[in-house]
């Protein structure tokens, strides 16, 4: 996992300062747990969601991202801005679908979606705002017997993020942990995951504003900003839960022990790989860049992802750096140039229906471009990434159901759809020559249309490495927008015969980063690129 390091000595270190206190649901606020009586003396046995345990290894496909496209197919219509969706492993084939007014709706593919909610809690929930509601769902790891759940939501009266725990036997809804969060109705986070550990997971956003106000994102005696990780199957002391001894900061002082990844703007959705435990997380940015971040199982403990001294590999808020502290790099940006606005981080596809297609491969997508995001290791450190299709309007969340398959919840007008996964040929092959010294580069294009018709008029896009910037180009009209860059035709080479080829070039200027764009699209279709 690379690091970065940031060291400036007309910066100040890093100091704690106060935040609005921890509050509990409808009652006193509850103080930070000591180490000794919060700590877990072992580690519960780990389950997945509803009992199931770790999924079994299975190969990674090796099949191009270029020749995969993703589409969805709505099966569900009629939901209230759904935000989230879980399946239990009881057999039954449900799924369970939030909506940002406090309730939870049940999805049968036989029967379609019941129109009583499962799940009703809307006197709980202040859902005022864009971004307020009912934001997340766990499935407690022993669901099929205790029929216990996990959900995140802002509360009345006053939007504070909160964690409950509610029952399915008796309806009873029991919150567990809050976080005041009165000054602003966005970035609330509200992803809530069980892990491979049996510990639940859950995000929480920077307190919302702009620009992190509250400079949430590296304090570590607040919870706004963060990823917290607590042991949800027993309580100490004064708490209804309890902090697992190995959390990054138990026992550090100021610090909140609940803290287990720090520096994230707003982590909207966030998830395990069931086969290696890797975490995946989809931060959305300020503006300028979103993230995706991977972590893998070993090195997660008290990653700072540096929000809000960097935002995707750029400085946001030097201010906020602080001397010798290390930052994660994201495996993963893109500016909102590509239409964009707030990335929705996905899941890793493990199924069995698609697994030659894109076992192995991480999906998310954006709420505004909806493009379809595919990312895959490369074996050397890096991840191959493309874009491999759309989907619906505004998708909000990814699901899985126990066997793997996908589902995504889209906002409005709010519907379910199922994902799939086809092999399809590209029509455009992208092969390169580049020639760098000191702080220059250049970089040659060929273009070959693998189609079976003419392209008459061409648009190539490709988003830069960060760092780069266009000085010049050859036979083309090529223009940068942020990362990303446009080169259209000349007025000579505007035709490509099928099995065609032209060329085209440019200059950049760059900081040490020579690497070549990651990804090609030819009229917006995406090109196989020689590697």
């Amino acid at each position: 996992m690379s690091r970065r390091r940031w060291a400036s000595p007309a910066l100040l270190a890093l100091t704690l300062t106060l935040v609005a206190p921890l509050t509990a649901f409808a009652s006193p606020p509850a103080p930070a747990p000591p180490a000794a009586a919060s700590a877990v003396e072992t580690p519960p046995a780990p389950a997945g969601p509803g009992g199931g345990g770790a999924e079994p290894a299975a190969a990674d496909s090796t099949v191009p991202l270029e020749e995969i496209t993703a589409s969805a197919t709505q099966v569900a219509f009629g939901l209230r801005r759904p935000t989230a969706l879980v399946a239990p492993d009881d057999g039954t084939g449900r799924l369970f679908i939030v909506e940002k007014r406090g309730t939870v709706r049940v999805y049968h593919p036989d029967t379609g979606l019941e129109a009583t909610p499962m799940i009703d809690i809307t006197s709980s929930v202040d859902e005022t705002g864009n971004e307020r509601g009912l934001l997340g769902i766990a499935l407690a790891p022993d669901f099929n017997d205790s029929q216990q759940l996990y959900l995140a939501y802002t509360a009345l009266p006053d939007g504070a993020v909160t964690l409950a725990r509610y029952s399915l036997a008796d309806g009873t809804l029991q919150p567990l942990l809050a976080q005041e969060h009165a000054e602003y109705n966005n970035h609330n986070g509200g992803q809530l995951t069980f892990g491979p550990d049996g510990y639940l997971y859950w995000a929480i956003g920077d307190g919302g504003g702009s620009g992190d106000p509250f400079d949430t994102g590296q304090r570590l005696d607040t919870l706004l900003g963060k990823i917290l990780r607590i042991d949800v199957s027993r309580s100490c002391g004064e708490l209804d839960y309890c902090v697992p001894r190995d959390n990054p900061f138990v026992g550090v002082e100021n610090a909140r022990e609940e803290i287990f990844i720090w520096g994230v703007r707003n982590p909207w959705r966030f998830s395990f790989d069931p086969q290696d435990g890797s975490l995946w997380i989809g931060d959305v940015g300020q503006g300028r860049w979103e993230e995706i971040d991977h972590l893998p199982a070993g090195p997660q403990a008290g990653a700072n992802l540096g929000w809000s001294c960097y935002e995707g590999f750029e400085v946001f808020d030097e201010a906020q750096c602080a001397p010798d502290a290390e930052y994660t790099d994201p495996v993963f940006t893109y500016s909102p140039q590509t239409g964009g606005c707030a990335v929705i981080g996905g899941r890793v596809y493990r199924g069995e229906e698609f697994a030659e297609l894109v076992g192995g491969t991480y999906i998310a997508t954006d709420y505004c471009s909806s493009t379809v995001w595919a990312l895959r290791e490369d074996g050397a450190g890096g991840y191959l990434q493309a874009e491999i299709g759309e989907m619906p309007t505004q998708v909000t969340a990814f699901g899985t159901t126990p066997e793997g398959e996908f589902y995504v919840v889209n906002d409005l007008p709010g519907g379910l759809h199922r994902v799939s996964f086809e092999r399809t040929e590209p029509t455009c092959r992208i092969e390169h020559s580049t020639r760098a010294w000191g702080n220059g580069m250049t970089v040659d294009l060929t273009i070959t249309n693998t189609g079976a018709e003419p392209v008459n008029g061409w648009s190539l896009t490709f988003p830069l490495p960060a760092g780069q910037r266009v000085v010049s180009d050859w036979n083309t009209d090529l223009t940068q927008a942020g990362d990303m860059v446009t080169a259209r035709n000349a007025s000579h080479n505007g035709a490509i015969a099928p099995g065609a080829s032209v060329r085209l070039g440019y200059l950049v200027e760059h900081a040490g980063d020579t690497a070549l764009p990651g990804r090609f699209s030819l009229n917006g279709a995406t090109c196989a690129v020689a590697r």
